[in-house]
């Protein structure tokens, strides 16, 4: 992340809340509830409102602080934004992918939050293993958690259904009365995801590469629970320019693993992707790091672009 768009966030942030006492002030003590009752529930970007809506059901009316095609890393919130934080009746996020969001939610007050990395085991992943480099990049850009941790756990379904059971938790917290719906659409969403990890285990099984090579590093947990290794042309900022000597590197790794694909991302620029696979003689797909969805995505939500990713995966490594 760059430090002037630190400045201007952390700007940003602690004039709104002024902006926040001010609103607190004027509005009405029922605004963690819609008029007709619903729990006004706000998530941070498209994997947080994804479980919060599977969760909440009717009983929640969400909002996402990040629209479809931003990309969620630069989000940048207006007052308003936070002062509808700390009247929301629960808030569902992910604490170091988005600066401003942490700033905001630190600042409001809001009483029933889940935060997702607190609720499934965040790793590194950018380690030295046998000689080899398994990689999310040589740059720690702002898109890399605290402590250099990395934060895509969605994009693995059994870690995002550890953080499906923490939002449960959180929304019976924040309208017991409702309770039991929230847990048997829990119960109904976990099964879908075990459902969608034995896809993509069975799917990968037997093929014929390990190796994958994206543009952006999100797909370290997703490799991991598979078997797979993922190269990431410029690391975890989508927006980075890689070096010569990484690309020296990935000339080196595709030939050896037998890269097929050079994969981009629907949101992020595919100019670095396409430059380097004509390069490499290679095709170009898209995996999707599901950071939102919007017209171009191949599917109309988690478990439709989860499936559209594991069939690119599938071509790619050659399964059989």
């Amino acid at each position: 992340m760059n430090i002037r768009r630190h400045i201007i966030t952390t700007g940003f942030a602690g004039a709104s809340v002024l902006g926040l006492l001010a609103l607190s002030a004027c509005s009405p003590a029922s605004g963690a509830r819609t008029e007709d009752g619903k729990l006004r529930v706000t998530a941070s970007f498209y994997p947080m409102e994804f479980l919060a809506q599977q969760i909440g059901g009717k009983h929640v009316e969400v909002t996402d602080l990040t629209k479809p095609g931003v990309e969620p890393h630069d989000l940048e919130l207006t007052p308003k934004q936070t002062a509808q934080l700390g009247e929301s009746g629960a808030v569902v996020y992910l604490k170091g992918l988005q600066p401003a969001v942490d700033d905001a939610i630190a600042q409001s007050g809001a009483k029933h939050v889940a935060d997702a990395a607190a609720l499934t085991s965040l790793e590194k992943h950018g380690t030295e293993v046998d000689g080899h480099h398994h990689t999310t990049g040589d740059n720690h850009s702002h898109s890399e958690s605290e402590g250099g941790k990395d934060p895509h756990i969605w994009l693995d379904p059994v870690k995002y259904a550890e953080v499906a059971k923490g939002v449960n938790k959180t929304l019976a917290q924040a309208d017991p009365a409702h309770k039991a719906d929230f847990q048997k659409n829990t119960d109904a969403l976990v099964k879908k995801l075990d459902g969608l990890n034995k896809e993509f285990r069975d799917g990968l099984e037997k093929r014929s590469s390990d190796t994958f090579l994206t543009t952006h590093a999100a797909f370290g947990y997703l490799a991991e629970r598979y078997g797979l290794t993922e190269e990431a042309i410029s690391g975890l900022d989508p927006e980075a320019e890689p070096s010569a000597h990484r690309i020296r590197d990935l000339h080196t790794l595709a030939a050896q693993h037998h890269v097929s694909t050079v994969f981009f991302e629907t949101i992020a620029n595919p100019a670095t992707a396409k430059a380097l696979a004509g390069d490499l003689h290679l095709k170009t797909d898209v995996l999707d790091p599901l950071e939102g969805i919007t017209g171009k995505s191949r599917g109309k939500d988690y478990f439709g672009v989860q499936r559209a990713n594991l069939a690119a995966l599938q071509k790619a490594l050659g399964s059989k």
